[in-house]
């Protein structure tokens, strides 16, 4: 993927030189950091849910709830 980043001169600098010193791209150099990071960051534990509702009911009569223009429709009446 490409994507654009504005970085630090100077670290960008440090960086080429270093990836230059190890024969690697920048590009490698740059993916080894975001993995370190992230294989460093603390992960949450807590996962929320979605509320799920379980009573009965549905559609309105005679609304087709697959078509959006449908239900845009009875929204407004």
């Amino acid at each position: 993927m490409k994507t654009t980043l504005n970085l630090n001169d100077a670290l960008v600098t440090q960086a080429k030189t270093l990836a230059a010193q190890q024969r690697t791209s920048l590009t490698r150099l740059i993916e080894e950091g975001l993995q370190l990071r992230l294989k460093a960051a603390p992960r949450s534990r807590s996962t929320r849910s979605m509320p799920v509702y379980h009573g009965k009911g549905g559609l309105a009569a005679g609304l087709n709830g697959l078509r959006n223009k449908d239900l845009l429709d009875a929204a407004d009446e």
